[in-house]
């Protein structure tokens, strides 16, 4: 896959609207809590603002429904941002469709950086309004993606408004970064391929397991999806989650793993409690043998061991979902040692996508992401990219770009 980036362009007095990824935790006192999303768009700013160019960032935050909401702005991510780029001031508008927001652009120096307000206070942002992208588009030269984790919507900022800059749509480092390395686990993986699959439903995850039925070597199935697996294998989970309608296609993706030549590692034990809570009395059984009243919460220690050992013997591993309630530290051993497992194996060679969402917050929160080849940004925009899905936020700048 051949893409423009932004080292394609040189931005000298040039305005560069780009379209980030700001959509970061906040608590009650509205400081951002995970500052990584804004983080990763430094370098892309950066190198802008070193060109000689200036910067509008625009970005949606949180899920506002009736216009603007205090809790969704965007000026709380003001001092995270401009802290992290060295104390440059940022300058900001309370209306990103507002006439203010036209002239701050028209006015900016190079070297100057402007924030718009969050974009979904409009509902023509997700709507897809082309009149909207056409007026956000006024506001610059050239037009950057750089969020990822917004790829898969056919929004006016990810993906109508690059028509509007034909010739001059280009990626970020970000969106490059994500592009490049979801790539190199389709189509330049080293084997053995290890795919680590975890979460909560086997219906989410359905069309990236049949998708890397093709080309995985080992199928590592944890979290709660494991006990739809278990049951549809005549076990008794006890209270554990189940999609009692996707039994039989549990047994279906067992039988095409075998007829594939994939090996599929199911948890053998389980850590359980009595109730969904970080107090809750706890076993360890059998998987298939969990007494009534008591429910899974993580993969049990022999488990544990089992998928570590077949993690560390891996060349390339690609993980979406954690083993367990890895939030409570009574079930966060599963999740912790498969985290182990792959920034071990990643130390002696192998390469290792981590596939955003709960599997990067779990990284994250074991301070482990960075001894990973690569934490992605966007956990459902990742899956549908692997899943084989296009997304409206590449294609529509590709296209623009040419």
């Amino acid at each position: 896959m051949s893409f423009k980036t932004i080292d394609d362009y040189h931005f000298s007095g040039k305005r560069a609207l780009i379209r980030v990824d700001f959509n970061v935790p906040l608590n009650s006192a509205f400081q951002v809590t995970d500052a990584t999303r804004i983080r990763a768009a430094i370098p892309t700013i950066q190198k802008i603002l070193h060109d000689g160019g200036s910067v509008i960032l625009m970005s949606h935050l949180g899920r506002p429904k009736e216009g603007p909401m205090e809790k969704y702005s965007l000026k709380h991510t003001l001092p995270t941002l401009s802290a992290l780029l060295g104390d440059i001031p940022v300058k900001f508008a309370t209306d990103c469709r507002g006439e203010e927001a036209a002239e701050m652009s028209a006015a900016l120096q190079p070297g100057e950086v402007l924030l718009l307000e969050n974009l979904r206070f409009y509902r023509e942002e997700e709507k897809g309004d082309a009149d909207f992208a056409r007026r956000l588009a006024s506001y610059g030269d050239v037009y950057v993606n750089d969020a990822f984790g917004t790829a898969h919507r056919a929004h006016a900022s990810t993906a109508v408004i690059a028509s509007y800059f034909k010739g001059n749509s280009l990626f970020g480092y970000v969106m490059a970064g994500e592009l490049k390395n979801a790539e190199k686990v389709l189509s330049h993986a080293e084997k053995p391929f290890t795919a680590i699959m975890g979460g909560a439903k086997v219906s989410d995850k359905i069309l990236i397991i049949e998708r890397l039925m093709e080309k995985v070597d080992h199928l590592i199935i944890g979290g709660g999806m494991a006990y739809t697996f278990i049951k549809a294998q005549g076990g008794e989970i006890g209270n554990s989650l189940c999609e009692h309608d996707k039994l039989d296609l549990a047994l279906d993706i067992l039988k095409k793993a075998e007829m594939k030549g994939v090996r599929i590692h199911l948890p053998v034990d389980s850590v359980n409690g009595d109730k969904f809570d970080k107090d809750a009395d706890t076993n360890v059984s059998d998987i298939r043998n969990i007494e009534s009243g008591w429910m899974g919460l993580d993969i049990g220690p022999a488990s544990a061991t089992a998928f570590a050992e077949v993690i560390r013997a891996s060349k390339t591993i690609l993980w979406n979902g954690p083993m367990g309630v890895f939030e409570m530290p009574k079930f966060e051993n599963g999740t912790r040692t498969v985290a182990n497992a792959v920034v071990e194996a990643t130390g002696k060679g192998a390469f290792s996508l981590i596939g955003g969402g709960d599997s990067a917050a779990a990284v994250n929160q074991f301070g482990l992401a960075d001894r990973v080849s690569y934490v992605s940004t966007g956990g459902g925009a990742l899956l549908e990219y692997i899943e084989g899905k296009e997304l409206p936020g590449v294609k529509m700048v590709m296209e623009a770009s040419a």
